[in-house]
């Protein structure tokens, strides 16, 4: 199975939330874990907004990230996807860097393990496999 993970359902499994194991188990059913290379980007702006608000030290949030990271095994260059993420970014009516990891799921046949509830129901409608 091949598996797309956005940084709200990194987060999920990088702080042990709610649906931290949920979540980890499709990880490990997964035989190829995804993620647009905006990923990257999105999680370290995402800790340093922990950071910035004392939340966790920077030695903490550098791990979270690391770890993050570690767990998608290959990102997809974001200049390949753009135009059709935002296609369906303008479609949808949502932004445009959750679409890529719709596009990113759709155009690899994988489930897409997301938090956001905004962005589940869209991949929903649009035939997309997704663990929210």
């Amino acid at each position: 199975m091949i598996t797309v993970i956005d940084v709200s359902g990194a987060m999920e499994i990088l702080l042990q939330k709610e649906k931290a194991d949920k979540f980890g188990r499709v990880l490990e059913e997964s035989s190829f874990i995804l993620a647009p290379d905006l990923y990257v980007s999105e999680l370290t702006n995402t800790l340093w907004k922990y950071f910035t608000q004392k939340i966790y030290t920077e030695k903490d949030c550098l791990e979270y990230i690391q770890d993050g990271i570690d767990l998608v095994n290959t990102f997809i260059d974001s200049g390949e996807i753009w135009q059709e993420a935002f296609s369906e970014g303008a479609k949808n009516k949502h932004p445009v860097y959750d679409m890529f990891y719709m596009v990113t799921a759709r155009r690899n046949g994988g489930i897409l393990i997301t938090n956001d509830s905004a962005l589940a129901r869209i991949c929903k409608k649009n035939h997309i496999q997704v663990c929210y």
